[in-house]
């Protein structure tokens, strides 16, 4: 199987690389299935109906979300109803929404697509490796589902490297989101599972992770706020994951780094 794994989308210069792109990509790359990373879609702050439903029209297959989950207060009660958007599996029980969901492909294919969000630096959740060892209790990769994308949403370098080694050889791809800057690591662990620590952000490189670069220089300087944070508009660069699978065992074959427009050195699937 080939996938594209899109990491956090930033306001609306990112929304508009990636609405553009994506339908490109799924064209000429063959791809069967479209993640992205959408928790900082909405004005750099969480996620709304409206810009999940035109994603979807762009091709993407599912949305995970991460710390800003709950930014736009709408999402509480939509994510219920939307069953593509995916936010923390290791949040507490009762939260709304799902931290995991299996999708079948066109082609009969099933994807499975969990995220777990790290606690380093992080805000104090449920334990991320006893929570996604538990649902991956419930599937054997190559057998009952054939792909399997386990997003990290983390801080710590060490807590994302830590969990692909945990999963090596159970997942066909552990990859990190959060930090908005791409890692050089991709790789194919020991155990056949592709990893990245960070896929970085979809969103305007001419800036500080994506935000407008005033106000996040001036509490550096100064400790002290004078403004709120807004995304930094001008073109973005798309950074993304690509990944193939052995149609076997659901393990990967290959992983490859994508970077499109905008500022940073573009690279090209080849």
């Amino acid at each position: 199987m080939k996938l594209l794994y899109c990491g956090d989308i930033v306001g609306r210069s990112g929304r508009d690389a990636v609405i553009a792109r994506i339908p490109v990509l799924r064209r000429e790359l063959g791809l069967d299935f479209v993640v992205v990373n959408g928790e900082n879609a909405a004005a750099g702050f969480g996620i709304t109906s409206r810009i999940c439903a035109e994603l979807y029209e762009a091709g993407v297959d599912t949305i995970v979300l991460g710390n800003h989950s709950w930014d736009q207060r709408e999402t509480l009660a939509y994510i219920q109803s939307d069953v593509k958007l995916i936010r923390p599996l290791n949040y507490p029980k009762g939260t709304p929404g799902r931290g995991s969901a299996l999708f079948t492909t066109p082609q009969g294919k099933r994807v499975l697509v969990a995220q777990v969000m790290g606690r380093v630096f992080m805000d104090p959740l449920d334990d991320p490796f006893a929570s996604i060892d538990a649902e991956l209790a419930k599937y054997r990769l190559g057998a009952s589902v054939d792909l399997i994308l386990v997003d990290i949403h983390a801080e710590a370098t060490s807590e994302k490297m830590a969990m692909g080694h945990f999963l090596d050889g159970r997942v066909s791809m552990v990859c990190g989101t959060h930090s908005h800057i791409p890692t050089a690591d991709a790789q194919i662990l020991p155990g056949g599972t592709a990893y990245q620590t960070d896929a970085g952000m979809c969103g305007d490189y001419n800036s500080v992770i994506g935000m407008e670069k005033t106000e996040p220089l001036s509490r550096f300087l100064r400790k002290i706020p004078s403004g709120r944070f807004e995304p930094a508009n001008g073109e973005a660069t798309l950074c993304a994951v690509y990944l193939e699978t052995d149609d076997r065992t659901g393990l990967a074959t290959r992983i490859q780094p994508v970077r499109l427009g905008g500022r940073l050195a573009q690279s090209a699937i080849v």
